[in-house]
């Protein structure tokens, strides 16, 4: 069985949870920028958690399946189609053997994530199947899809019958967001005029934003004495103020340190939040404590179902 790739759309990738402990070495982790999108794919579809999805970015593009499929789309909206027939999305659905998967544009939300039953059949790379397109490793020959291309898949290892009832929740994306931050590491380095102006406004999201970080424009965050550090560790979510005093957030192909200060870190339940915003959409940050932040993490988790 396989995936053939007719129209690409704008950045299309094979991804997974991510490529962990190499950052000492330089690596970054890479992986799904919404990882509860990514999650509850996997689970529509009977995989593993860790299976291999492919990520849409803004515009879907055109898939033919060889065999007949069963497959799932979570995460951002983007109008999918067989044969002129709407897909449902967020449960597993079935394709025939010469089936096209079409997908437009993104009506809410950024990047939508296909999973099929058996997972696409890429190289495990330092145990991941994530694409890094700046070291050109992983995924499909370490780039992004194009016209042409075709997609393994391995067997199914579950039955239509088992899983066609599976439900997931359905999150509501908007153009305007609160995205929870825990202060720090460096808050010290800002005057509290700095604190206001970054908790109190709304910051939009840059059209140069991608999978690395998420360039905002707002009001200028002010600083005590500059924001040059030594650099030191980048976690996904970590949000850097550099000399202009516009944030950046830090997404999945963040760099492994950097030398500006870190305001904040986003929170993890609030990560695909940020991963779904489009350019020109609007951010607004919201001040938690680290325990506050460990319990609704957990209480989001035990909503799902896997």
């Amino acid at each position: 069985m396989a995936v053939e790739v007719i129209i690409p759309g704008m950045l299309t990738t094979v991804q997974d949870l991510g490529r962990y402990g190499y950052q000492q070495s330089g690596m970054t982790c890479s992986g799904v920028m919404d990882q509860q999108a990514y999650r509850k794919a996997n689970y529509l579809v009977g995989n593993p958690e860790t299976a291999a999805v492919l990520e849409f970015t803004v515009y879907g593009g055109s898939y033919r399946f060889t065999q007949d499929t069963v497959f799932a789309l979570t995460g951002a909206d983007m109008g999918a189609e067989i044969g002129e027939q709407p897909v449902e999305t967020n449960r597993a659905v079935t394709a025939k053997q010469g089936d096209v998967l079409n997908l437009g544009m993104a009506s809410r939300g950024c990047r939508t994530y296909l999973a099929v039953s058996g997972g696409f059949l890429v190289p495990l790379i330092m145990g991941s199947y994530a694409t890094n397109i700046r070291c050109k490793m992983g995924g499909f020959h370490g780039r992004k899809l194009k016209r042409g291309d075709v997609l393994e898949i391995g067997q199914n290892s579950v039955s239509f019958s088992k899983i066609k009832n599976r439900k997931v929740s359905i999150p509501e994306y908007s153009g305007e967001v609160e995205v929870r931050v825990i202060p720090g590491p460096q808050e010290e380095m800002f005057t509290q005029k700095g604190l206001h102006t970054f908790y109190s406004g709304y910051y939009r999201v840059q059209e140069d934003s991608d999978r690395m970080g998420y360039r905002l424009d707002g009001s200028m965050i002010e600083s005590k004495n500059g924001t040059d550090i030594v650099s030191d560790g980048i976690t996904f979510g970590s949000i850097q103020v550099p000399a202009s005093g516009k944030p950046i957030i830090l997404m999945a192909d963040h760099q492994t340190t950097g030398g500006y200060a870190k305001i904040g870190t986003v929170c993890r339940m609030d990560l695909s939040k940020v991963a779904q915003c489009k350019p020109g959409d609007r951010i607004h940050f919201k001040k938690i404590d680290v325990d506050k932040a460990q319990k609704l993490y957990k209480e989001m988790i035990s909503k799902e179902c896997f």
